[in-house]
């Protein structure tokens, strides 16, 4: 069983920075393709960015030059730093790992950027 767990999460103000951090249990992050999904009221979730397990990354044209996706292997955590954040970066950010055949998915975490 995979547990993934969201956390990092909050307010902040335009231009401000956070990270979020995905940390697992029943799997290894280093070794296997995850990503970060993210959801607005109203809206469909949509990718944020997936890193494979060899570490190749496919970001959305929004988020690139301004959010990086990283791992642990120390942690068994994957993490996001949102950098230059903007209103339309606000909702709820949810981790996702393909393990042995499934799609895992944590419980999300909120961000909200507003002034």
């Amino acid at each position: 069983q995979v547990r993934l767990q969201e956390s990092g999460g909050g307010s902040v103000q335009p231009g401000g920075s956070l990270t979020l951090t995905c940390r697992a249990s029943g799997s290894i992050v280093t070794i296997s393709n995850m990503g970060w999904y993210r959801q607005a009221p109203g809206n469909e979730r949509e990718l944020v960015v997936t890193i494979s397990g060899n570490g190749t990354t496919n970001y959305a044209d929004s988020v690139k030059g301004r959010f990086t996706v990283s791992r642990d292997r120390a942690w068994n955590a994957m993490y996001l730093r949102m950098n230059s954040l903007k209103s339309e970066d606000t909702g709820k950010y949810y981790c996702t790992q393909r393990w042995r055949g499934h799609d895992w998915w944590g419980q999300g975490t909120q961000v909200t950027v507003s002034s």
